[in-house]
């Protein structure tokens, strides 16, 4: 991501720090962290926000950025998102409240990701095979169309092949109802089914 990006996602990263608000950063910039870099130009965040921290979050977000108490509270109290906006730069963030199974898993396998070349700048991030999962749920969400979200999941499986936990993805792909779409992916990433698929 670039330097003005990262700037605002730790500023986001370092309110949610000071009111001890988990979270990672999902989405394409997750994808670029884990796998091929593309440019993006909203930051999506998985955070578990509660309706009771909508004030005290829209409080140390302003004067920096447009944050509505209101949005934050309804976003948290249904499992929904809601988006700030840095004033500066007019960057937008995204923020989920995990409140799925899914998201509580990833928010329990998220890793502090160095993103810098002197391994000081460090913001959470979903894990390899969570952002490969999220975004094949992204990608048939959108009805199956969108070559970004489909070449972002081919370039981390690309890159990470190795390192991949295989059992894992194979597990969650199973309950998250995503086998066909991921053994496809495979396929174009020219890498081998996992066992039992």
């Amino acid at each position: 991501m670039d330097a003005e990006q990262l700037q605002v996602n730790l500023l986001v990263a370092r309110v949610l720090d000071e009111l001890r608000i988990p979270y990672f950063l999902g989405g394409s910039m997750a994808s670029s962290v884990h796998g091929i870099y593309r440019a993006t130009a909203d930051a999506d965040f998985v955070a578990l926000v509660r309706p009771d921290h909508a004030g005290p979050l829209a409080h140390l977000l302003h004067p920096g950025f447009y944050a509505e108490a209101e949005a934050i509270r309804t976003a948290a109290a249904t499992g929904r998102s809601f988006n700030i906006i840095h004033l500066e730069t007019l960057l937008k963030v995204d923020i989920f409240a995990a409140t799925r199974p899914f998201q509580l898993t990833q928010m329990q396998r998220r890793i502090l990701q160095s993103l810098d070349a002197d391994g000081k700048t460090c913001l959470y991030v979903a894990s390899p095979e969570d952002t490969i999962l999220a975004k094949l749920e992204w990608y048939r969400q959108g009805g199956e169309l969108s070559e970004r979200q489909w070449n972002d999941v081919l370039g981390v499986l690309k890159v990470q092949r190795e390192r991949l936990d295989t059992k894992y993805l194979r597990l969650q792909a199973q309950e998250l109802g995503l086998v066909e779409l991921f053994r496809r992916a495979l396929d174009d990433a020219g890498l081998p089914l996992p066992e039992s698929m």
